[in-house]
């Protein structure tokens, strides 16, 4: 049996659950704090920062959600292809990957971070240098999703779009220009294995540090 160890809040272990659940693959979540201390002490054994999540099946171990993902399209196959089967699409996918994860979540966790080193006080050129990466992300992605189509079923994009776009957008609101973000933000978040995943988190929003908004 796949165990994933994770947090329900965390996006990156939504990012590797989605796929899971995209595929009904059968695993057990291993949940990550201090009420479970064995489970944090295999992710600290495991990971080289003690992140998660991580991914074991049988006797192998899987660090990091964009490899998560890879390893399951591989031995774990389903309805949802996860890397798509054209080389230039899966191309285009692990591409797209990297541009949420580096860029909208990236951008979104120094704004974040920024409330966690010091809520009454947060590092404004921190924030605005977080806030206007999200926006020129958001950006790029509108003129993308203008000119190229995304893979039709959940795939990598989606599995890493989900959460990116999810959490970003509370951090700072997509602009009215980027309609076609803001609408594949909506289409994501109506889709089941999504929903599963934001509707696990939400006992822990109050850990949000900025506040989480009254919506979604």
């Amino acid at each position: 049996m796949i165990e994933l160890y994770g947090h329900p809040f965390s996006s990156y272990t939504w990012k590797a659950r989605i796929a899971l659940l995209a595929n009904d693959t059968d695993h057990v979540f291993k949940r990550v704090d201090p009420g479970h201390p064995d489970n944090t002490a295999f992710v600290q054994s495991a990971h080289p920062a003690g992140k998660f999540p991580v991914l074991r099946d049988g006797d192998t171990v899987v660090i990091e959600a964009t490899s998560i993902i890879e390893y399951l399209a591989e031995h774990h196959h389903g309805i949802a292809p996860l890397i798509p089967y054209s080389a230039n699409q899966a191309i285009t996918a692990r591409m797209l990957d990297r541009v949420f994860d580096n860029y909208v979540t990236g951008n979104m966790q120094k704004v974040v971070d920024a409330y966690i080193a010091n809520g009454e006080n947060p590092d404004p050129a921190q924030i605005d240098s977080g806030k206007a990466g999200l926006r020129r992300a958001y950006a790029w992605l509108e003129r993308w999703l203008g000119e190229n189509q995304l893979p039709s079923d959940i795939s990598l994009v989606s599995c890493a779009a989900a959460p990116s776009l999810f959490y970003a957008d509370w951090v700072e609101p997509i602009p009215a220009d980027c309609s076609r973000v803001a609408a594949y933000r909506a289409e994501l978040l109506a889709l089941p294995d999504i929903a599963h995943v934001v509707d696990d988190a939400r006992p822990f929003r109050k850990l949000f540090p900025l506040g989480a908004p009254d919506r979604d």
